[in-house]
Protein backbone atom coordinates (compact mmCIF):
# COMPACT_ATOMS: atom_id res chain seq x y z
CA UNK A 1 0.00 0.00 0.00
CA UNK A 2 2.86 2.35 0.52
CA UNK A 3 4.29 1.42 -2.31
CA UNK A 4 1.03 2.36 -3.96
CA UNK A 5 0.91 5.79 -2.65
CA UNK A 6 3.87 6.81 -3.16
CA UNK A 7 3.70 6.15 -7.37
CA UNK A 8 0.14 8.27 -7.08
CA UNK A 9 2.06 10.85 -5.38
CA UNK A 10 4.68 11.25 -8.09
CA UNK A 11 2.12 10.87 -11.05
CA UNK A 12 0.26 14.13 -9.53
CA UNK A 13 3.98 16.02 -8.73
CA UNK A 14 4.50 15.50 -12.30
CA UNK A 15 1.34 16.65 -13.80
CA UNK A 16 1.48 19.67 -11.44
CA UNK A 17 5.02 20.31 -13.32
CA UNK A 18 3.74 20.37 -16.44
CA UNK A 19 0.99 22.60 -15.87
CA UNK A 20 3.62 25.34 -15.24
CA UNK A 21 5.47 24.47 -18.37
CA UNK A 22 5.49 27.71 -21.22
CA UNK A 23 5.35 24.80 -23.94
CA UNK A 24 1.29 24.08 -22.49
CA UNK A 25 0.56 27.50 -22.31
CA UNK A 26 -2.50 28.34 -24.88
CA UNK A 27 -2.21 29.42 -28.14
CA UNK A 28 -3.83 32.62 -26.99
CA UNK A 29 -1.09 34.10 -24.79
CA UNK A 30 1.84 33.72 -27.30
CA UNK A 31 2.68 36.46 -29.64
CA UNK A 32 0.76 35.93 -33.08
CA UNK A 33 4.30 35.86 -34.98
CA UNK A 34 5.21 33.48 -32.81
CA UNK A 35 2.12 31.04 -33.65
CA UNK A 36 2.03 31.68 -37.23
CA UNK A 37 6.28 30.56 -36.81
CA UNK A 38 4.99 27.09 -35.63
CA UNK A 39 3.20 26.35 -38.56
CA UNK A 40 5.80 27.23 -41.28
CA UNK A 41 3.62 29.71 -42.79
CA UNK A 42 5.23 33.43 -44.12
CA UNK A 43 2.02 36.35 -42.62
CA UNK A 44 2.22 39.78 -42.81
CA UNK A 45 1.96 40.92 -39.54
CA UNK A 46 -0.99 43.24 -39.23
CA UNK A 47 0.28 45.96 -36.93
CA UNK A 48 3.04 46.38 -39.50
CA UNK A 49 2.13 49.61 -42.00
CA UNK A 50 0.41 49.01 -45.16
CA UNK A 51 3.47 50.68 -47.02
CA UNK A 52 5.37 47.34 -46.34
CA UNK A 53 2.40 44.94 -47.94
CA UNK A 54 2.25 47.55 -50.86
CA UNK A 55 6.41 46.80 -51.28
CA UNK A 56 6.17 43.10 -51.15
CA UNK A 57 3.18 42.96 -53.63
CA UNK A 58 5.23 45.96 -56.06
CA UNK A 59 8.80 44.17 -55.43
CA UNK A 60 9.91 46.63 -53.76
CA UNK A 61 9.18 49.64 -55.46
CA UNK A 62 8.50 53.16 -54.38
CA UNK A 63 4.74 54.37 -53.90
CA UNK A 64 3.76 57.22 -55.46
CA UNK A 65 4.09 60.73 -53.91
CA UNK A 66 -0.08 61.87 -53.67
CA UNK A 67 1.09 65.25 -54.96
CA UNK A 68 3.53 64.31 -57.71
CA UNK A 69 0.92 61.98 -59.23
CA UNK A 70 -1.68 64.82 -59.36
CA UNK A 71 0.84 66.92 -60.39
CA UNK A 72 2.61 64.54 -63.05
CA UNK A 73 -1.65 64.74 -64.26
CA UNK A 74 -1.42 68.42 -64.79
CA UNK A 75 1.78 68.01 -66.79
CA UNK A 76 1.46 65.86 -69.48
CA UNK A 77 4.38 64.36 -70.36
CA UNK A 78 6.44 66.00 -67.95
CA UNK A 79 6.71 65.61 -64.14
CA UNK A 80 7.08 68.34 -61.86
CA UNK A 81 9.90 68.07 -59.15
CA UNK A 82 9.53 70.25 -56.03
CA UNK A 83 8.87 73.56 -56.26
CA UNK A 84 12.32 75.35 -57.21
CA UNK A 85 11.39 78.54 -54.16
CA UNK A 86 10.39 77.65 -50.47
CA UNK A 87 7.04 77.02 -49.82
CA UNK A 88 5.99 79.43 -47.50
CA UNK A 89 2.96 80.73 -45.86
CA UNK A 90 1.67 84.23 -47.41
CA UNK A 91 -0.27 85.39 -50.02
CA UNK A 92 0.69 86.72 -53.52
CA UNK A 93 -1.79 88.90 -55.69
CA UNK A 94 -1.27 89.39 -59.79
CA UNK A 95 -2.79 91.47 -61.84
CA UNK A 96 -3.03 92.79 -65.60
CA UNK A 97 -2.80 91.72 -69.01
CA UNK A 98 -5.38 89.42 -69.94
CA UNK A 99 -3.00 88.08 -72.82
CA UNK A 100 0.05 86.76 -69.97
CA UNK A 101 -3.12 85.96 -67.49
CA UNK A 102 -3.52 82.18 -68.79
CA UNK A 103 0.21 81.85 -67.77
CA UNK A 104 0.64 83.43 -64.58
CA UNK A 105 -2.99 81.37 -63.71
CA UNK A 106 -1.17 78.34 -64.57
CA UNK A 107 2.06 78.43 -62.54
CA UNK A 108 -0.21 79.53 -59.17
CA UNK A 109 -2.21 76.73 -59.91
CA UNK A 110 1.17 74.06 -60.04
CA UNK A 111 2.59 76.22 -56.98
CA UNK A 112 -0.34 75.87 -55.12
CA UNK A 113 -0.14 72.13 -56.06
CA UNK A 114 2.80 71.40 -53.70
CA UNK A 115 2.91 74.78 -51.92
CA UNK A 116 -0.95 74.74 -50.48
CA UNK A 117 -0.10 77.62 -47.86
CA UNK A 118 -0.07 80.15 -50.22
CA UNK A 119 -2.42 81.69 -51.90
CA UNK A 120 -2.28 83.36 -55.29
CA UNK A 121 -4.87 85.73 -56.65
CA UNK A 122 -4.70 86.28 -60.43
CA UNK A 123 -6.63 88.18 -62.61
CA UNK A 124 -6.49 89.99 -66.19
CA UNK A 125 -8.04 93.72 -66.37
CA UNK A 126 -5.47 94.38 -69.14
CA UNK A 127 -1.59 95.45 -68.77
CA UNK A 128 -2.68 99.38 -68.14
CA UNK A 129 -5.00 98.64 -65.45
CA UNK A 130 -2.32 96.33 -63.85
CA UNK A 131 -0.18 98.61 -64.12
CA UNK A 132 -2.33 101.18 -61.94
CA UNK A 133 -2.75 98.71 -59.31
CA UNK A 134 0.62 97.75 -59.04
CA UNK A 135 1.85 100.64 -59.08
CA UNK A 136 -0.35 102.20 -56.21
CA UNK A 137 0.31 99.25 -54.25
CA UNK A 138 -2.16 97.07 -54.83
CA UNK A 139 -0.32 94.23 -56.43
CA UNK A 140 2.52 92.31 -56.10
CA UNK A 141 3.21 91.35 -59.65
CA UNK A 142 2.01 93.08 -62.77
CA UNK A 143 0.94 90.89 -65.77
CA UNK A 144 2.29 93.10 -69.05
CA UNK A 145 2.49 92.61 -73.03
CA UNK A 146 4.07 95.51 -73.70
CA UNK A 147 6.88 97.01 -71.43
CA UNK A 148 5.95 99.72 -68.65
CA UNK A 149 5.22 103.05 -70.10
CA UNK A 150 7.03 106.43 -69.22
CA UNK A 151 3.81 107.91 -67.47
CA UNK A 152 3.30 104.79 -65.58
CA UNK A 153 7.33 104.89 -64.49
CA UNK A 154 6.73 107.96 -63.05
CA UNK A 155 3.69 106.72 -60.98
CA UNK A 156 5.40 103.92 -59.55
CA UNK A 157 8.45 106.16 -58.80
CA UNK A 158 6.52 109.23 -57.23
CA UNK A 159 4.58 105.79 -54.99
CA UNK A 160 7.74 104.37 -54.32
CA UNK A 161 7.23 101.53 -55.87
CA UNK A 162 10.61 99.47 -56.85
CA UNK A 163 10.22 96.36 -59.60
CA UNK A 164 12.18 94.09 -61.70
CA UNK A 165 11.20 93.83 -65.61
CA UNK A 166 11.25 90.03 -66.01
CA UNK A 167 10.60 88.65 -69.98
CA UNK A 168 8.82 85.64 -69.94
CA UNK A 169 7.51 84.83 -73.14
CA UNK A 170 6.75 85.27 -76.61
CA UNK A 171 3.55 86.01 -78.87
CA UNK A 172 2.14 87.02 -81.29
CA UNK A 173 -0.97 89.18 -81.74
CA UNK A 174 -3.50 87.14 -84.40
CA UNK A 175 -5.54 88.85 -87.17
CA UNK A 176 -8.53 86.69 -86.90
CA UNK A 177 -12.10 86.79 -89.08
CA UNK A 178 -15.11 84.67 -89.42
CA UNK A 179 -14.43 81.01 -90.94
CA UNK A 180 -16.24 81.61 -93.57
CA UNK A 181 -14.80 84.54 -94.83
CA UNK A 182 -12.77 84.18 -97.22
CA UNK A 183 -9.48 86.83 -96.81
CA UNK A 184 -6.80 84.75 -96.22
CA UNK A 185 -4.03 87.57 -96.12
CA UNK A 186 -4.04 91.23 -95.17
CA UNK A 187 -0.93 93.53 -95.43
CA UNK A 188 -0.30 96.35 -92.99
CA UNK A 189 -1.78 98.83 -95.52
CA UNK A 190 -4.65 96.35 -95.44
CA UNK A 191 -5.30 96.58 -91.44
CA UNK A 192 -4.85 100.91 -91.86
CA UNK A 193 -7.75 101.02 -94.38
CA UNK A 194 -10.04 98.85 -92.75
CA UNK A 195 -8.94 99.82 -88.79
CA UNK A 196 -6.98 103.37 -88.77
CA UNK A 197 -7.71 106.49 -88.61
CA UNK A 198 -9.11 107.24 -91.75
CA UNK A 199 -11.76 104.18 -91.51
CA UNK A 200 -14.07 105.96 -89.23
CA UNK A 201 -17.96 104.88 -90.14
CA UNK A 202 -17.03 102.02 -92.90
CA UNK A 203 -19.76 99.73 -92.39
CA UNK A 204 -18.71 97.12 -95.01
CA UNK A 205 -15.59 96.04 -96.14
CA UNK A 206 -15.80 97.28 -99.49
CA UNK A 207 -16.33 100.88 -97.96
CA UNK A 208 -12.18 100.59 -97.43
CA UNK A 209 -11.44 99.96 -101.14
CA UNK A 210 -10.44 103.08 -102.36
CA UNK A 211 -7.99 103.61 -99.26
CA UNK A 212 -6.40 100.52 -99.70
CA UNK A 213 -5.95 101.05 -102.98
CA UNK A 214 -4.22 104.16 -102.50
CA UNK A 215 -2.39 102.53 -99.69
CA UNK A 216 -1.03 100.15 -102.56
CA UNK A 217 -3.24 97.69 -101.51
CA UNK A 218 -2.86 94.42 -103.60
CA UNK A 219 -5.93 92.66 -101.70
CA UNK A 220 -8.80 95.12 -102.22
CA UNK A 221 -11.43 95.48 -103.48
CA UNK A 222 -12.21 93.91 -100.10
CA UNK A 223 -15.70 91.59 -99.91
CA UNK A 224 -19.07 93.80 -100.33
CA UNK A 225 -19.99 92.00 -96.69
CA UNK A 226 -20.71 93.93 -93.24
CA UNK A 227 -17.25 94.81 -91.14
CA UNK A 228 -18.39 93.96 -87.65
CA UNK A 229 -14.97 94.76 -85.57
CA UNK A 230 -14.01 93.59 -82.68
CA UNK A 231 -10.76 93.65 -80.44
CA UNK A 232 -8.92 94.83 -76.86
CA UNK A 233 -9.79 98.11 -75.23
CA UNK A 234 -7.39 101.29 -75.00
CA UNK A 235 -6.46 99.29 -71.63
CA UNK A 236 -5.00 96.38 -72.99
CA UNK A 237 -1.29 95.88 -74.18
CA UNK A 238 -2.32 94.06 -77.07
CA UNK A 239 -4.47 96.92 -78.17
CA UNK A 240 -1.23 98.98 -77.80
CA UNK A 241 1.02 96.34 -79.49
CA UNK A 242 -1.01 96.43 -82.34
CA UNK A 243 -1.72 99.93 -83.16
CA UNK A 244 2.37 100.47 -82.22
CA UNK A 245 3.22 97.55 -84.62
CA UNK A 246 0.57 97.43 -87.50
CA UNK A 247 -1.23 100.72 -87.91
CA UNK A 248 1.06 103.99 -86.49
CA UNK A 249 3.44 104.31 -88.96
CA UNK A 250 0.82 104.49 -91.69
CA UNK A 251 -1.58 106.27 -89.53
CA UNK A 252 1.23 109.14 -88.88
CA UNK A 253 2.15 109.49 -92.65
CA UNK A 254 -1.76 110.00 -93.23
CA UNK A 255 -2.92 111.94 -90.02
CA UNK A 256 0.41 113.21 -88.69
CA UNK A 257 2.17 112.97 -85.78
CA UNK A 258 -1.17 113.97 -83.23
CA UNK A 259 -3.71 112.26 -85.64
CA UNK A 260 -5.71 109.50 -85.07
CA UNK A 261 -4.39 105.86 -85.45
CA UNK A 262 -7.31 103.99 -85.08
CA UNK A 263 -10.62 104.76 -85.86
CA UNK A 264 -12.51 106.47 -83.13
CA UNK A 265 -15.96 104.10 -83.57
CA UNK A 266 -13.80 101.08 -82.25
CA UNK A 267 -15.45 99.19 -79.15
CA UNK A 268 -13.01 97.47 -77.45
CA UNK A 269 -12.96 94.72 -74.49
CA UNK A 270 -10.42 93.27 -72.10
CA UNK A 271 -12.37 89.91 -72.58
CA UNK A 272 -10.80 88.08 -75.39
CA UNK A 273 -13.82 85.94 -74.74
CA UNK A 274 -16.01 88.73 -76.39
CA UNK A 275 -13.87 88.91 -78.75
CA UNK A 276 -14.05 85.48 -80.59
CA UNK A 277 -17.78 85.50 -79.60
CA UNK A 278 -17.95 88.44 -81.76
CA UNK A 279 -15.89 87.60 -84.60
CA UNK A 280 -17.36 84.19 -84.52
CA UNK A 281 -20.77 85.47 -84.58
CA UNK A 282 -20.39 87.66 -88.05
CA UNK A 283 -20.51 86.92 -91.70
CA UNK A 284 -16.88 88.78 -91.98
CA UNK A 285 -16.00 89.99 -88.28
CA UNK A 286 -12.23 91.27 -88.00
CA UNK A 287 -10.48 91.50 -84.55
CA UNK A 288 -7.29 90.60 -82.76
CA UNK A 289 -6.16 88.95 -80.13
CA UNK A 290 -3.15 87.09 -79.06
CA UNK A 291 -2.03 84.54 -80.92
CA UNK A 292 -2.80 81.80 -78.20
CA UNK A 293 -6.29 82.87 -77.95
CA UNK A 294 -6.84 82.04 -81.30
CA UNK A 295 -5.26 79.00 -81.28
CA UNK A 296 -7.45 78.25 -78.71
CA UNK A 297 -10.66 79.27 -80.79
CA UNK A 298 -9.00 77.97 -83.97
CA UNK A 299 -12.53 76.04 -84.63
CA UNK A 300 -14.49 79.07 -84.11
CA UNK A 301 -12.54 81.75 -85.57
CA UNK A 302 -10.08 81.34 -88.53
CA UNK A 303 -6.39 83.13 -88.69
CA UNK A 304 -5.39 85.93 -91.04
CA UNK A 305 -1.90 85.80 -92.58
CA UNK A 306 -0.17 88.91 -92.36
CA UNK A 307 2.42 90.85 -94.56
CA UNK A 308 4.15 93.98 -93.65
CA UNK A 309 4.28 95.31 -96.70
CA UNK A 310 1.59 95.08 -100.08
CA UNK A 311 2.02 92.01 -101.89
CA UNK A 312 5.08 90.82 -99.36
CA UNK A 313 5.31 87.10 -97.92
CA UNK A 314 1.90 86.27 -95.98
CA UNK A 315 2.95 84.41 -92.77
CA UNK A 316 0.91 82.85 -89.84
CA UNK A 317 1.57 83.04 -86.44
CA UNK A 318 3.07 79.60 -85.34
CA UNK A 319 5.54 79.22 -83.25
CA UNK A 320 8.38 79.28 -84.99
CA UNK A 321 7.47 82.44 -87.03
CA UNK A 322 6.84 83.77 -83.86
CA UNK A 323 10.32 82.97 -82.36
CA UNK A 324 12.51 83.32 -85.07
CA UNK A 325 10.95 87.04 -85.74
CA UNK A 326 9.11 86.33 -89.14
CA UNK A 327 5.25 87.07 -88.40
CA UNK A 328 5.14 90.62 -88.28
CA UNK A 329 3.69 90.93 -84.92
CA UNK A 330 5.50 89.54 -83.03
CA UNK A 331 6.04 90.88 -79.01
CA UNK A 332 7.59 89.83 -75.60
CA UNK A 333 5.47 89.56 -72.87
CA UNK A 334 6.29 90.42 -69.11
CA UNK A 335 5.55 90.21 -65.34
CA UNK A 336 7.22 93.29 -63.34
CA UNK A 337 7.74 92.33 -59.80
CA UNK A 338 7.40 94.83 -56.48
CA UNK A 339 11.47 93.83 -55.22
CA UNK A 340 10.22 95.79 -51.93
CA UNK A 341 7.66 92.98 -51.29
CA UNK A 342 9.89 90.42 -51.96
CA UNK A 343 12.60 91.13 -49.24
CA UNK A 344 8.87 90.80 -46.81
CA UNK A 345 7.00 87.99 -48.18
CA UNK A 346 9.05 84.75 -48.64
CA UNK A 347 5.54 83.55 -50.57
CA UNK A 348 6.40 86.18 -53.52
CA UNK A 349 9.68 85.35 -53.64
CA UNK A 350 8.93 81.06 -53.75
CA UNK A 351 6.23 81.72 -56.46
CA UNK A 352 8.34 83.61 -58.63
CA UNK A 353 11.51 81.23 -58.24
CA UNK A 354 8.95 78.27 -59.35
CA UNK A 355 7.42 80.63 -62.11
CA UNK A 356 11.27 80.60 -63.66
CA UNK A 357 12.61 77.76 -62.58
CA UNK A 358 10.56 74.19 -62.45
CA UNK A 359 7.22 76.18 -63.49
CA UNK A 360 8.43 77.65 -66.05
CA UNK A 361 8.25 75.06 -69.41
CA UNK A 362 5.06 73.54 -68.10
CA UNK A 363 3.05 76.74 -67.84
CA UNK A 364 4.10 78.78 -70.76
CA UNK A 365 3.60 76.06 -72.89
CA UNK A 366 -0.02 74.50 -71.85
CA UNK A 367 -1.12 77.77 -70.96
CA UNK A 368 -3.93 77.84 -72.90
CA UNK A 369 -4.88 74.42 -73.63
CA UNK A 370 -2.47 72.76 -75.97
CA UNK A 371 -1.65 76.10 -77.75
CA UNK A 372 0.67 77.22 -75.77
CA UNK A 373 2.67 80.43 -76.33
CA UNK A 374 6.70 80.36 -77.07
CA UNK A 375 9.52 79.78 -74.22
CA UNK A 376 12.53 82.43 -74.76
CA UNK A 377 15.39 80.90 -75.98
CA UNK A 378 17.62 79.25 -73.50
CA UNK A 379 20.10 82.18 -73.56
CA UNK A 380 16.93 84.26 -72.46
CA UNK A 381 15.61 82.68 -70.33
CA UNK A 382 18.76 82.77 -68.16
CA UNK A 383 19.21 86.26 -68.65
CA UNK A 384 15.42 86.68 -66.82
CA UNK A 385 16.28 84.33 -64.04
CA UNK A 386 19.72 86.03 -63.06
CA UNK A 387 17.90 89.40 -63.36
CA UNK A 388 15.76 88.22 -60.69
CA UNK A 389 18.15 86.60 -58.57
CA UNK A 390 20.39 89.68 -58.62
CA UNK A 391 17.13 91.76 -57.89
CA UNK A 392 15.45 89.38 -54.65
CA UNK A 393 18.94 89.78 -52.91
Amino acid sequence: MRLVALLVALMVAASACASDSPEASSESDLPETDASETDGSTEIDPAEPETDASEAETDGSAETDPVEAETSELTGDESMSEPSGQCATGNVAVSGSSTVEPISRRVAELYEQSCGDTVITVDGPGTSEGFNLFCSGATDVANASRVISEREISFCEEAGVEYIELQVALDGIAVVTSTNNAVECLSFADLYALLGGKSDGFARWSDANDLGVELGSTAAPYPEDELVISGPGRESGTYDMFIEIALERLGQEQEGEYGNIVRQDLVGTADDSVIIETIAGSDAGLGWVGSAIAKENADRVATVAVSEEPGGECVLPTLDTIANGTYPISRSLFIYVNTARATENPALVGFVDFYLGDGYRDAVTKAVGSSGYVELPAEQLVTTQQAWSAAKG
